[in-house]
């Protein structure tokens, strides 16, 4: 590898098990397995390369590929092959990885049981989560934590569903929105948990020859001029759903992810938009119900797999959970 960590060089990519440390053999030494180079296996595998792993977990790149070397002679297989410039995880690697995950869950575990018995607070929890589901939920979640003895520290990222994993290698739990007819996220190293359904409907300004209805027909906005968000969120999936029942493209005039703002360019005249029903804050804006759509985003929770067992994980999921039943009673 490369100092830089992005390919084979000076220090090679020999993980053969046929190479000791000091000429020593790995015929007798393979399967004892250390637990930080294990962590450092699977930020390589939610990072992508060793650069990025060096400054996440704060070493060099070469420290880092020393350390995966050290792991396939503990291994004693090869866990990464080379990739053009680059390296990746062999079929081996991958497996460790999934092993990994078990591995470092179970030692979070004993940590947080050890905390317990020393009568310490059950520690943080990093959540993640799109910013107008944060602003519907976490008040909430935040409430039923006081005097939990876990510490929730939230952040916002607005990412399409398809980048939720690599977000877990930052926090322990992330809140994500998709369309309702696309499937969960799935995969080995990422266990997802719905939490509720959320209704999208069609929001017009004061005025708007439709502002006195209770709903509308995808044929009647055929020629509206709209607001939407980013391509790839909930929102521009039911957008695209309108313009295959009505067959016109529709006229997207702006693309922006903050429902705040395109509430007062709606409500200023400048066009109709989509928005979550929790999300209408506006109170001059006409609301009207979608028909002959299926109009609505999903709220998941991702995690890694078995994270619930870690009680501090278990508490923050339950309290979604529970804010999920609260706003949509």
């Amino acid at each position: 590898m490369r100092d830089d960590g992005e390919g084979p060089g000076t220090d090679g990519l020999d993980d053969s098990p046929g190479r000791g440390q000091g000429g020593e053999s790995l015929g007798g030494s393979a399967g004892f397995l250390s637990v930080e180079r294990l962590r450092i296996l699977r930020a390589f595998a939610d990072r992508g390369t060793v650069s990025a792993v060096a400054h996440a977990l704060s070493m060099t790149p070469s420290a880092v590929s020393q350390q995966l070397k050290v792991l396939a002679r503990e291994a004693g297989v090869a866990l990464l092959e080379p990739d053009g410039r680059r390296v990746r995880l062999t079929d081996a690697g991958q497996a460790l990885v999934i092993r990994a995950d078990e591995v470092l869950a179970a030692m979070d575990r004993a940590t947080t049981e050890m905390a317990m018995y020393r009568a310490s607070p059950r520690g943080q929890v990093r959540v993640a989560m799109f910013p107008s589901g944060g602003a519907l939920l976490l008040p909430h979640v935040l409430r039923a934590l006081t005097d939990s003895g876990v510490e929730l520290i939230a952040s916002d990222e607005d990412v399409p569903p398809t980048a939720v994993p690599r977000l877990l290698a930052d926090y322990d739990v992330v809140l994500t929105h998709r369309d309702e007819r696309a499937d969960p996220l799935s995969g080995p190293r990422v266990t997802v948990r719905q939490v509720m359904r959320e209704p999208i409907d069609v929001v017009v300004p004061p005025g708007h020859r439709l502002a006195g209805r209770d709903t509308v027909a995808p044929e009647e906005l055929a020629q509206e001029s709209w607001l939407s968000v980013r391509g790839g969120f909930p929102v521009d999936d039911v957008l695209r759903s309108i313009a295959t029942v009505t067959g016109v493209q529709p006229r997207i005039t702006q693309r922006l992810n903050d429902f705040s703002l395109i509430e007062v360019l709606v409500a200023a005249g400048y066009g109709v938009a989509l928005m979550p029903r929790y999300a209408v804050r506006h109170p001059d804006l006409a609301i009207l119900r979608l028909s002959g759509v299926r109009a609505a985003r999903r709220y998941d929770l991702a995690t890694r797999p078995h994270a619930e067992q870690r009680p501090a994980i278990a508490t923050v999921l339950t309290a979604f959970h529970t804010a999920a039943r609260t706003v949509t009673a």
